[in-house]
């Protein structure tokens, strides 16, 4: 996690905002296991994912003129996005170019580049508090008591997300305790950066069957928890997992009602908070 102060001086309550659907459905058969995602599904995503899309990119300028002031760089918010995204693109192409289907980058070596900084310590600080200027986040309602149930029912729980290293540091600073600690399984943790594939990619999910099955756990007995049709719903229900989508907040919901990939798809439970995610675990 590092410096909790570093955090506090960006972070402030966010609230869901609700959206039009209602809960429904039911797992087909009993839950084996959970899968969840964690942007705009765990924790509240002011951008409603990971800020490196373009769009999710509205911190006020302000707050970003003070950030570069703080570490020296001689650059304006609008350069610095510039240069970001820029070397963001190239290494998305260099990926593709390597038969990467949805290539995954690490946010703390392209800071690096276009920081040009050769401690990767200070990059990391960086890179840390831009994103949560960026993108506020703050854990979802019923977080920390839903994944106790869920351990306590000794439910193998595991994530699938688009990540960078700062994401598991959210369990430590507003939970107070590390993944693994709240009843993550290790093998069944899979993030985005660590494997060079970003959501949907159908290698993440596999990924998960193989270690599940490891686990003589099925697919069919797996439930995916996502906020996004496309990149949650879409593959999770490719593998063969149960899904449920998480319509709790009207910032990270994606229906992607337009996406050829989603017609006609649904999910097998919709909830809209995550403590109903508990009536279908027992």
């Amino acid at each position: 996690m590092r410096d909790k102060q570093t955090w506090a001086g960006h972070v402030a309550p966010l609230h869901p905002i609700p959206t039009a659907l209602q809960p429904a459905g039911k797992p087909a058969t009993r839950v084996g296991a959970i899968l969840f995602d964690i942007y705009g599904t765990l924790f509240i995503s002011a951008s409603g994912d990971i800020s490196l899309a373009r769009k999710a990119t509205r911190g006020p300028d302000s707050q970003l003129s003070q950030l570069l002031q703080k570490y020296s760089v001689d650059k304006t918010p609008t350069t610095l996005k510039q240069a970001l995204f820029n070397t963001i693109d190239r290494r998305h192409q260099e990926l593709k170019a390597c038969g990467t289907d949805y290539p995954e980058i690490e946010i703390d070596r392209i800071w690096k580049h276009v920081l040009g900084w050769d401690d990767m310590g200070n990059v990391r600080k960086f890179a840390l508090e831009y994103e949560l200027i960026v993108n506020p986040v703050y854990p979802m309602p019923h977080l920390e008591s839903t994944l106790a149930t869920c351990k306590r029912a000794q439910i193998p729980m595991g994530i699938i997300s688009n990540a960078q290293f700062y994401t598991p540091w959210l369990f430590e600073y507003f939970l107070g305790a590390s993944a693994e600690a709240l009843g993550f399984s290790k093998d069944l943790t899979i993030y985005s950066f660590q494997t060079g594939h970003g959501k949907p990619s159908p290698y993440l999910f596999q990924l998960a069957t193989d270690r599940l099955l490891a686990r003589e756990l099925m697919p069919g007995s797996v439930l995916f928890v996502g906020n996004d049709m496309l990149k949650d719903i879409y593959p999770a229900h490719q593998a063969g997992f149960q899904t449920a989508l998480f319509a709790g907040d009207q910032r990270s919901l994606r229906l992607r009602a337009d996406d050829p990939h989603c017609f006609n798809l649904k999910p097998d439970v919709i909830i809209t908070e995550l403590k109903q995610l508990c009536d279908h675990i027992k």
